[in-house]
């Protein structure tokens, strides 16, 4: 009798301790369900509508953070479920500085706004209030911003006149966007080439399409070439001038439109 009473006393507390440890174990369950539930509530439910706790905008010196914000709509109340960052990308690549504009946000709370500023290749001269101002035109053909005469930034760039009346916003032809590019890329991979270059004149011709008269900087001998100028032509160009300022007689236009440059001797009067 002793014996039974005893065993039925172990089972009962076994049976007991395990009861506890299962309710432990559900209440801890229940808790970690409960904690789990709140912290999606909190990521997903909240915090996306909460403003961003951090926006990162890489700006540059003409278009600042203040600007930029304001053209993008974002302010302080801004949030990842309120932004929609395709119109924001769409705002600021209309604007005339601005060439691209990349926008992207992270989930929850961050927002990052990327600016790929136009970068002049050239200047032209439009009339304002009877005064001559620089316009710089970008590898896109876009006059994008007006400048201070005699300014660095206008003094290293080519000039490009024969251009009607040029206004920000416009565009150059088409036809001569090849040229613009043409000219951005030698101002990195040759600048010392293009600085040989003052101005470079933009004929129409009777028929179509378009000539263009180069001024040397170091010779009285002007150059014409097709709507092609690159790297090699400019090469050969200078070279022909260096033999041409030995000589006493110097042509008044070297021709590169056939590709081996042509020119003639001017007379000299009796």
């Amino acid at each position: 009798m002793g014996i039974d009473y005893i065993n039925e006393n172990t089972n009962a507390n076994k049976k007991q301790s395990s009861g506890n440890i299962e309710k432990g174990l559900k209440r801890l369950l229940i808790a970690a369900a409960i904690i789990l539930t709140m912290q999606l509530v909190w990521l997903f439910g909240v915090s996306p509508f909460i403003p961003f706790s951090t926006v990162d905008v890489h700006d540059f010196s003409s278009l600042n953070r203040a600007e930029i914000l304001f053209l993008a709509g974002v302010n302080e109340t801004s949030s990842y479920f309120s932004v929609n960052t395709k119109e924001i990308q769409e705002k600021l690549s209309k604007h005339i500085l601005v060439e691209s504009a990349v926008v992207m946000k992270r989930f929850p709370d961050r927002l990052s706004i990327y600016l790929n500023p136009r970068q002049a290749a050239a200047v032209t001269l439009t009339s304002i209030n009877s005064r001559q101002i620089p316009v710089f035109v970008d590898r896109k053909g876009v006059y994008f911003k007006y400048g201070e005469a005699g300014s660095h930034e206008v003094i290293d760039l080519p000039v490009l006149s024969g251009v009607e009346n040029p206004q920000l916003n416009m565009r150059l032809p088409s036809s001569l966007v090849t040229l613009v590019e043409n000219l951005n890329k030698m101002s990195v991979s040759s600048p010392e080439l293009l600085s040989a270059i003052s101005e470079i004149r933009i004929e129409r011709k009777s028929w179509d399409g378009f000539d263009l008269v180069l001024f040397p900087v170091h010779s009285s001998i002007k150059v014409r070439v097709e709507n092609d100028l690159n790297e090699e032509t400019l090469r050969y160009m200078l070279l022909m001038l260096n033999v041409f300022e030995a000589n006493a007689d110097k042509p008044e236009e070297i021709d590169f439109r056939s590709g081996m440059g042509s020119y003639k001797i001017k007379e000299r009067s009796l």
